[in-house]
């Protein structure tokens, strides 16, 4: 018994150090940032082979020993460690890797460390993206980089985005920056078929739609040329950096993320209703002429074609990762529709990112790839169409007397449902949009598959491979039925085009990273060659034997050919050659070198290469012993480097030629065709380059809560590509050439960033942006017009001018200084036409964004700007004056009374020319992120409402101030002019971000 009670102590004992010793712990791993449970969470006693994960719900059990430390990690989050001590509870919130992905940004051909960063870099992520409805990346980041000007050219879904880094450096329209997607430059072609309709020239959409936003992970702005050096000749407009987001999270993460959407215009004309129009065009002729005009009815055309639009977005992406690799796949649908009836925007999406590691992680596959199918739905509103107008215009000239449908049946032929239709010159805007159809088809696929090998310790190779291919066509009918214009009345009128554009990369490099003492050195080598193929056709055809919209798109071989076809096919390459190298001494002070050599086939033999180097340096001086103990951080940058242009027409440094149209007589033959010229010889045409030097700061106070950075620069453009007139009569009639000029921008920057309340349960960081911009055409002895303006009486009419001394386009009209006795414009100068001080182009720049955090609970408001600049409202000048109410046609408001008289020709002139300073609230996000049970099969679930475009503060009285109609002259292009711009939209999303 003595021995039993032994054996009964020493098992006590025994039994309490092993329970003291080996105590179960047990805990839940959550998302530090939204509280979500984490599951595959892999723990580890540290020092032991002891481990587990957690499971579906992020709980774990594991046994440890009292003094004995857990390691927690997880894909895509920052490791953990944590002491066992009395509790056997451990309850751990993971931060998410972005954290410090944040201190390392996207460079070209691979990533740095931000504080090493010599360049000027902007980097937006996910978290700071603009919301609501966004069909291209670039509308993301608006108003959020310093020096960064994205100005959509109308409200059309889709519409296309001019994109200004630093400024407008070119005469040309290649002043878009360069956009790289995962590694693959894009060619800058338009990808979607636009084309010349009946009623004038249409843009094409933005070539980035086809890229979801949802995939986007961050966006990155190379501004100076040390940044954008790497891409030669074509980053001397920048280069945007877009990287796609990638998979994470041991056994994987399912989201759903959908949207509605509700669009309502914005703001409408100030038009006159039916007895302010009938009053007003008494007072200008007489009672009988009302009476004639009066057609009985009181319309408003406003309401006639714009609608509460409803939209849907639905994005789902199943993503998983571990050690050895990663992958992610999405699928995404967009149903845009527009605020005017019957347009739209219809976009379906699929994309996969993957990568997998192989010989014992010394070879690493990755490939990306998205492919999207996109049908925009176009209405009739063109960029130059003549006094009769398009649809736009005959909703804002077309009388409120005027009935919808003819109730009257004027042609006698019984009908009283046909669209009232006086004449080709005053259309109705309701029979634009039913007997028109209008519908361009675009599928492209993008993607890569790179291979990189570590060949020694820091020393590696990459090959990638790449392919951009897209296929767009548009069929447009106008129906025989529809009076608008003598090509389409009685006859209809169908035009179609097709276009494919086909894009191949491949390029390899070499990498290496040493270590020496105290100098770390990067250094990178190699060798690009991308081919671009562009290739299209054209064809009209009339005479059609059938009003039905769909027979004649579907059925129009029975058509006559007419007004002409052609085809094209254009080819080019780009070989490049690129180096750069990385010092850091002592983590202090950094150089930066870079060169690339590109050898361009748009070019003559003679110049088919260019050289375009670059150097930088940073002095961390906060790291030196002496700098202030008031900076947390602060840092000197210095830059200079060369980049290039080449974006032109294809193979205009040669004689080229093509098969010209074929037309269709009355007999109902073929007549006309033959080879017509296209481009002229010219072997001496060679690279528009760039030079650019810039000083920056970089600052950090009170421990970093206040951050930012001011930039100076200075950019240079030269030997300008151009297409010059010939003077007639001339061999030939024009040629492209580089303009004797100069285009300089000079420009401070200044971007903060400032948490001004970091509490647990509420934050509040407000972030800032301002830019300046001076932008001169220097050494330029000649002059250059542009600017076209249309409108009745205004053939060959243009607002602006390229010459010395003035900023590109700059606006050259005849000084308006009101109206005599008799209602006629008085011009103090005469008809000379001068510089009148006015520029299109933005001198300031500014965004601000407040966002504030409170529990679950996320609000964030984003109001951008732009100041410095005017605005031309060639739709004031066509439409708004007293001859065109005189003539029977609706006008605004503020015509009415203003003194000019009904035989007045309104001459351009800087009578409708106004400011374009605007503050607009582009966008405020409410959001709540539901917390949720440990035993939830939902991991993640918040609800959002945004607004886009809440209001607007501007003295300009049209429609919104932020408006760039095409208005080019000679294929120069223009800025800052209005005219029947499709309107923008005020818009409320409501979402839910589901996770499993």
């Amino acid at each position: 018994m003595k021995n039993f009670f032994t054996l009964f102590f020493v098992f006590l004992l025994t039994m309490g150090f092993v329970s003291q010793s080996f105590a179960q712990i047990r805990g839940t791993i959550t998302d530090a940032g939204d509280g979500s449970p984490l599951p595959g969470v892999n723990i580890v006693v540290k020092g032991t082979t002891v481990g587990t994960t957690t499971g579906a719900d992020g709980t774990y059990t594991i046994n440890a020993t009292s003094g004995q430390t857990l390691v927690f990690t997880y894909v895509g989050y920052l490791a953990q460690e944590v002491s066992v001590g009395a509790s056997t509870t451990i309850d751990v919130s993971l931060e998410s890797d972005t954290r410090i992905l944040e201190d390392v940004v996207v460079v070209g051909y691979g990533e740095q460390d931000k504080k090493d960063v010599t360049g000027a870099i902007t980097t937006v992520s996910a978290k700071d993206f603009n919301g609501g409805v966004i069909t291209s990346p670039e509308q993301l980041i608006q108003g959020r980089a310093a020096g960064v000007q994205i100005t959509s050219s109308s409200g059309e879904p889709g519409a296309g985005i001019n994109v200004r880094i630093r400024g407008t450096s070119s005469i040309r329209n290649g002043n878009n920056p360069l956009f790289v997607v995962d590694g693959v430059p894009l060619s800058g072609d338009d990808v979607s078929a636009g084309g010349s309709t009946p009623l004038g020239n249409s843009s094409p959409r933005n070539p980035l739609n086809f890229l979801n936003p949802n995939d986007i992970a961050d966006i990155t702005v190379l501004k100076d040329a040390s940044a954008t050096a790497i891409y030669g000749s074509r980053g001397a407009n920048g280069v945007v950096l877009v990287t796609t987001k990638s998979g994470k999270g041991g056994k994987g993460t399912l989201t759903y993320n959908s949207e509605v959407s509700v669009s309502t215009i914005s703001k409408r004309y100030d038009l006159l209703g039916r007895e302010a129009f009938l009053d007003a065009y008494e007072a200008l002729n007489s009672a009988a002429a009302r009476a004639q005009l009066d057609q009985g009815a009181d319309t408003d055309w406003q309401d006639e074609i714009f609608r509460t639009a409803i939209s849907h977005n639905h994005n789902i992406s199943f993503g998983a990762g571990d050690a050895t690799g990663n992958y992610r796949f999405s699928v995404g649908y967009l149903d845009q529709q527009g605020i005017i009836d019957e347009s739209g925007l219809k976009r379906f999406t699929a994309r996969f990112n993957g990568n997998k590691k192989f010989i014992k992680d010394r070879l690493t596959i990755s490939t990306q790839m998205t492919i999207s199918d996109i049908r925009d739905l176009n209405v009739p509103v063109t960029n130059n169409a003549g006094f009769e107008g398009d649809l736009l215009a005959g909703v804002l000239k077309f009388r409120p007397s005027n009935p919808v449908f003819d109730i009257n049946d004027a042609d006698n032929d019984g009908n009283t449902e046909e669209f009232y239709q006086p004449n080709v010159t005053e259309p109705n805007p309701r029979a634009y949009l039913a007997l028109s159809e209008d519908v361009t088809k675009t599928i492209r696929a993008l993607g890569n598959i790179s291979a990189e090998l570590v060949i020694a310790k820091g020393f590696a190779f990459k090959t990638v491979l790449g392919l951009d291919r897209s296929f767009s066509s548009r069929k447009g009918a106008f129906s025989r039925d529809l009076i608008a214009g003598n090509d389409v009345t009685g006859s209809g009128r169908l035009f179609l085009t097709d276009i494919q554009i086909d894009n191949r990369l491949w390029e390899n490099y070499f990498t290496y990273n040493e270590t020496f003492g105290k100098l770390e050195f990067s250094g990178l080598l190699g060798y690009s060659y991308q081919s671009f193929v562009n290739e299209g056709k054209y064809n009209t055809y009339l005479n059609f034997q059938t009003s039905d919209l769909d027979l004649m798109i579907n059925n129009y071989a029975s058509a006559a050919l007419s007004g002409g076809g052609n085809s094209y096919r254009n080819a080019d390459e780009l070989q490049s050659f690129f180096g750069r190298f990385v010092l850091n001494f002592s983590e202090k002070y950094i150089f930066t070198g870079t060169l690339r050599s590109d050898g361009s086939t748009r070019f003559g033999s003679g110049n088919q290469y260019g050289y375009f180097p670059s150097f930088a340096f940073k002095w961390r001086i906060g790291d030196e012993s002496f700098a202030p103990d008031l900076f947390s951080d602060l840092s000197l940058r210095l830059g200079y480097g060369i980049t290039g242009n080449q974006e032109i027409p294809r193979n205009q440094y040669d004689r080229r030629q093509r098969y010209g149209d074929r037309n269709v007589n009355n007999a109902g033959t073929f007549s006309g065709g033959g080879l017509g010229v296209i481009s002229f010889q010219n072997p001496d045409l060679k690279w528009e380059s760039t030079t650019q030097f810039g000083v920056g700061i970089d600052f950090g106070f009170l421990n970093n809560r206040l951050t930012g950075a001011i930039d100076y620069y200075y950019k240079n453009t030269n030997d300008l590509l151009v297409q010059i007139q010939s003077a007639q009569p001339a061999a030939q009639p024009f040629v492209w050439t580089n303009l004797d000029a100069d285009i300089v921008n000079t420009g401070v920057e200044l971007s903060l960033n400032f948490i001004a309340i970091d509490q647990a349960d509420f934050t509040w960081n407000i972030l800032g942006n301002v830019a300046y911009n001076k932008n001169e055409v220097k050494n330029f002895g000649g002059l250059i017009n542009t600017g076209e303006i249309n409108g009745q009486g205004l053939t060959g009419a243009f607002a602006q001018r390229i010459a010395e001394g003035q900023p590109l386009y700059a606006f050259f009209l005849r000084e308006f200084g009101g109206f005599d006795s008799e209602g006629n414009s008085i011009y103090p100068n005469g008809d000379v036409q001068v510089f009148t001080g006015d520029s299109p182009l933005p001198t300031v720049t500014a965004g601000l964004t407040n966002t504030f955090t409170y529990k679950g609970w996320d609000l964030s408001f984003f109001f951008t700007g732009l100041f410095g600049h005017s605005i031309y409202s060639n739709n004031e000048n066509a439409f708004f004056t007293a001859g065109a109410l005189a003539n029977g046609r609706n006008v605004t408001t503020k015509v009415v009374g203003n003194g000019e008289g009904g035989l007045n020709a309104p001459d351009v002139s800087t009578r409708f020319v106004q400011k374009g300073d605007f503050v607009r609230l582009q966008n405020a996000n409410l959001g709540y992120n539901v917390k949720l049970g440990s035993n939830s099969s939902v991991t993640s679930l918040r609800f959002y409402i945004n607004a886009q475009n809440l209001f607007v503060i501007t003295g300009y009285d049209g429609q919104d101030p932020e408006v760039n109609t095409n208005k080019s002259l000679n294929g120069v292009p223009s800025a800052g002019i209005d005219y029947t711009a499709y309107p923008r939209a005020r818009t409320f999303t409501f979402g839910v971000n589901i996770g499993f």
